[in-house]
C-alpha cells in the first residue's frame, strides 16, 4: 500500500507538470486544485527540492517548478523522494540487514518477484505519462512482468 504521503506527492508533481514550467507555482494553488492541506503539501515538497525533484522561491512571485522535463521523472523515483519504500517485505528494502532465513526460505522466490514487478510498474511510468492522461485500457501488463 502506497501511503498518503506518496499519492499526494505524485499529485504535486502532476500539477506541476500540468503548469508552465517556466513559471513558479505557489503552493497554496496546488494545494486548492488538489484539495490537499497546504500544510500538508509543505512537508512533503521540502522533501522534493531536497532530492531536487522541485526548486522553489519565497516571495511575492514565489512557488515550486520541477527541475527537469515531466518525461524524465520515474513515478518510482518521486515514491522514493518522499522515503517510501516499495519493497513488499522488510528483507528485501534497500538497507536490509541480511536475512537468516534468505537461504531456505521457501517464500523469498515469490517476494523478490513481486517486488520486481512493482519496482518496474513505478519505474515504467513517467510524470509525464500522468500528466497527460496515462490510461491504462491498452497496457499489457505482462509487458511490465517482463521488464
Amino acid at each position: 500500500m502506497i501511503p498518503t504521503k506518496g499519492r499526494y506527492a505524485i499529485r504535486l508533481m502532476v500539477d506541476l507538470a500540468e503548469q508552465s514550467s517556466d513559471e513558479y507555482i505557489r503552493l497554496d494553488d496546488i494545494a486548492e486544485r488538489q484539495e490537499v492541506s497546504k500544510k500538508y503539501l509543505e512537508a512533503i515538497v521540502k522533501l522534493l527540492v531536497k532530492e531536487k525533484l522541485v526548486v522553489g522561491v519565497s516571495g511575492k512571485k514565489g512557488g515550486y517548478k520541477l527541475t527537469r522535463d515531466p518525461g524524465e521523472y520515474k513515478i518510482s523515483e518521486i515514491l522514493y523522494a518522499t522515503g517510501i519504500s516499495l519493497s513488499p517485505v522488510v528483507c528485501l528494502e534497500e538497507a536490509a540487514e541480511d536475512c537468516p532465513r534468505a537461504g531456505h526460505c521457501k517464500t523469498l522466490p515469490m517476494w523478490m518477484e513481486f517486488d520486481r514487478i512493482v519496482k518496474n510498474f513505478f519505474s515504467g511510468i513517467t510524470l509525464k505519462d500522468l500528466a497527460e492522461g496515462l490510461s491504462f485500457d491498452n497496457v499489457d501488463f505482462q509487458e511490465f512482468a517482463q521488464l
